[in-house]
């Protein structure tokens, strides 16, 4: 069913689109909680809003697209959800500088920086760089990190084999671990 409904609102059909937000509203409130639990306590962006947000940007008239499944729509609204969290740390970033230093964690690897919205800037920096030099490995950090998908779900949604996506995973994680510092001025 949802599948169909993908197919239909990616074709344009707006009921669809309708019909689609109550069977995927819970599962992206999840990854939107996942995305904000990286963010301070008093960030003003609740989960609610964010799944709205993204929900707009994927479903938005302008930007349709056929999607190749279930798990293409949930990596893409990651994707949505971390480019609008990125948007907002932006615009507070010009307002203010980042004080303090905490850690933000990529799976089972601290990154250093400083507040979670710097935390935020560099690591969507590095994902930058890691894109235009390893396409795949920074599409399977997307789908790992931001689309909270496994590395078996992950390898198959790049039509890669799973002791692949392992070793992309390691050489990705070590790869940020290492750009984040050196961004942040850290010692590692």
């Amino acid at each position: 069913m949802v599948t169909q409904l993908l197919n239909q609102a990616g074709g344009g059909d707006a009921n669809a689109a309708t019909a689609l937000l109550p069977l995927v509203y819970e599962q992206l409130r999840r990854l939107a909680r996942r995305h904000l639990r990286c963010e301070r306590p008093d960030h003003t962006l609740q989960a609610t809003a964010l799944v709205h947000e993204a929900y707009l940007r994927l479903v938005e008239p302008s930007r349709l697209r056929q999607w190749q499944g279930r798990w293409h729509f949930f990596a893409a609204a990651a994707e949505a959800m971390r480019r609008i969290l990125v948007d907002n740390a932006r615009g507070k970033a010009r307002l203010k500088r980042g004080s303090g230093r905490r850690p933000l964690r990529l799976d089972d690897v601290e990154l250093i920086a400083g507040d979670p919205q710097q935390d935020l800037l560099a690591l969507d920096e590095a994902l930058a760089e890691l894109e235009a030099d390893q396409p795949q490995k920074a599409q399977l950090v997307k789908l790992r990190y931001f689309a909270g998908l496994t590395v078996e779900e992950s390898a198959q949604a790049l039509g890669i084999s799973v002791a692949t996506a392992g070793r992309h995973w390691a050489y990705a994680r070590a790869w940020l671990y290492a750009r984040v510092n050196a961004c942040e001025g850290g010692t590692s």
